[in-house]
């Protein structure tokens, strides 16, 4: 195994690969191991999900209506997951079954509108959250960094106090 590529067990596994800022938003939102490997590299983060999770993506956004939205949201097939520019930290390495037996196999996000079969490393039940839940949660906290980054010091476009400032007070129903 090369350092600067993910290890044998997500050799055919998918990535998504999004802001570090968004990335570490949906982190704290789902305990560990629910949302699978999870690397860091620079200012991005890759979310590792099953083998033909990055070609649903597209799909998945247009259901989940986020579809014409600019989100800095990058699925990564196979190949395309690995890591060539340096070996990257792993915040969520790819442990099979939360460490407890060698040789089982991976808990990576798949299609699915609820969490996978099996149970989490901490005992509870639910095994790794479902795709749909991933790309949701994933999709929002871009777009919230999207939002963060493009926000200027103006105040609010729509309140009456910044309209008057503007000179575009709206008329009164009364007048």
């Amino acid at each position: 195994m090369q350092a600067s590529r993910v290890p044998a067990t997500l050799e055919h596994a998918d990535a998504l690969d999004v802001p570090a800022e968004a990335g570490h938003e949906v982190l704290g939102r789902f305990p560990a191991p629910r949302t699978g490997p999870v690397a860091l590299a620079g200012h991005r983060m890759r979310f590792f999900v099953a083998p033909g999770g990055a070609e649903e993506l597209p799909g998945l956004l247009d259901w989940l209506e986020w579809s014409g939205i600019p989100l800095d949201l990058v699925p990564l097939c196979g190949p395309e997951a690995a890591y060539d520019d340096g070996a990257p930290a792993w915040l969520r390495p790819p442990v099979p079954d939360g460490g407890r037996h060698a040789g089982a196999p991976l808990h990576l996000p798949a299609m699915s509108l609820r969490t996978q079969p099996g149970p989490a490393a901490d005992g509870r039940s639910g095994g790794t959250v479902g795709l749909t839940a991933l790309v949701s949660a994933l999709a929002t906290a871009c777009h919230r960094v999207r939002l963060r980054v493009a926000r200027t010091d103006q105040p609010c476009a729509f309140s009456y106090a910044s309209r008057i400032c503007a000179g575009t007070r709206p008329r009164s129903l009364t007048s």
